[in-house]
């Protein structure tokens, strides 16, 4: 067994931080194949949609309606299913929108043209910029004009009456593909949402320990890291809210999926409430780097409240993952608050006051992403404020104030800075 001096040592210190590295480092590394697995199963499902949409657009067109080359319905359809998730229906609309305006043109312009080389230029040309000009910008409906309008041009002079099959097929193809997204294979929209908000959880919690321990060292780079590492979120936030509206549109089309509404109505509320976290969370990081760079004082409380709202965020993650409010997430939040007020009453300056502040607003969001109606939560995170300021009395769950030796130090060994949780004498005195 090593000697106590040994373990305290330059070098034990050195072997320590690297197996806390190494095992943080599997930890991510798992954390990230088991997100690119769940990546790889929507993958599949949304391909299995598409080839099925495919092939029963083609059969409808083909034996049914008794069209001998359906190319536009398996198209028509695998453009819908590929659609990004949660603008399907307004695809499926623009699709057919565009078809019709396409033929439109088309055939008014070859009555005035005729046919021949330069007059496609000329009708694809002047069809774009009608499209343009109603619609205001590019997408479904600007590509199907054109591409309705070479049909139409090129191919008039050698095969008749192609307006009608085109609109059929466009039909049929599109139907099909919302039929299948809708009745026969639809996506569980909890699912979806569980997997796009992940990282963001992750990412989100990791940063505010990553603020906590700049403030503890004193380390203003990590600071900057961790702003960096809150504005590089956003490309998760907008998956995140493409998800939303793609399961929004399941549990609405979907009659299998109806039963989900309500839960995902919660979980709609808690997402929009965590976004707004994380805005939070940028102008704390931005707030830790002033703080560090003027070097104003850090109670201990003050990271302490980080590290505890970082925790209320993993917390909230189980909660609406499982769907089961356990109540851990809005007393982890009260307590945050309150340790920020207990710094705040210790003594912080400008840049650390405004925080501190800025942690409450932060918590105040946590706590009405459980379901607090936005009114209580602001109320109850001030109470918290204000009983560790010593001006109160305890908010819901807040316990005892935590006594001096809570928030003496950074929660962990100095050669660490501090871990993202607190020890369990925390649990015990705020949290219970």
């Amino acid at each position: 067994m090593a000697s106590p001096s040994a373990s305290r040592s330059p070098l034990g210190t050195t072997v320590r931080q690297l197996g806390r590295t190494l095992v943080h480092a599997r930890r991510e590394s798992g954390q990230v194949t088991k997100l690119r697995m769940r990546q790889m199963r929507i993958i599949g499902v949304i391909a299995l949609q598409a080839g099925l949409a495919a092939g029963l657009a083609w059969w409808i067109a083909h034996n049914l309606l008794g069209n001998p080359s359906p190319v536009f319905a398996p198209t028509a359809a695998v453009g819908t299913i590929v659609a990004a998730l949660g603008q399907r229906t307004r695809r499926t609309v623009e699709l057919l929108v565009g078809v019709a305006l396409g033929i439109a043109v088309g055939d008014a312009l070859i009555f005035v043209l005729g046919t021949g080389a330069w007059q496609t230029g000329v009708i694809v040309a002047l069809a774009i910029a009608v499209a343009l000009g109603l619609v205001g910008r590019g997408g479904t409906i600007v590509s199907q004009v054109g591409g309705t309008a070479v049909l139409i041009s090129t191919l008039s002079s050698s095969e008749q009456n192609l307006e009608i099959p085109r609109i059929v097929d466009a039909s049929v193809g599109s139907a099909v593909g919302l039929v299948v997204v809708t009745l026969l294979l639809p996506l569980n929209p909890i699912r979806v949402v569980n997997r796009a908000a992940a990282p963001v959880f992750t990412i989100f919690s990791a940063r505010l320990h990553d603020i906590a321990v700049a403030l503890r060292q004193g380390d203003a780079d990590r600071a900057r890291q961790a702003l960096a590492g809150l504005r590089d979120v956003e490309p998760d936030l907008a998956r995140l809210r493409d998800a939303l509206n793609g399961a929004e549109e399941v549990v609405r089309l979907a009659p299998v999926r109806w039963g989900r509404r309500r839960e995902f109505e919660r979980y709609a509320r808690s997402v929009t409430e965590l976004v707004r976290a994380v805005g939070g969370g940028r102008s704390m990081a931005r707030r830790a780097v002033t703080v560090i760079e003027y070097r104003e004082p850090v109670p201990g409380y003050l990271p302490k409240a980080i590290d505890t709202l970082s925790e209320a965020v993993r917390a909230l993650h189980r909660e609406v993952r499982t769907g089961r409010a356990s109540g851990v997430t809005r007393r982890r939040a009260l307590v945050a608050a309150r340790r920020a007020g207990r710094a705040r009453r210790e003594g912080l300056r400008n840049y650390g006051d405004a925080l501190a502040t800025q942690l409450r607003v932060t918590a105040a969001d946590i706590v009405r992403a459980t379901g607090c109606p936005s009114p209580e939560a602001g109320q109850a995170v001030r109470r918290a404020a204000r009983h560790g300021e010593g001006l109160g009395p305890p908010a819901d769950g807040g316990g005892p104030d935590v006594g001096p030796e809570d928030g003496g130090g950074p929660g962990a060994g100095p050669e660490d800075g501090g871990g993202p949780g607190v020890g369990p004498e925390d649990d015990d005195e705020d949290v219970r």
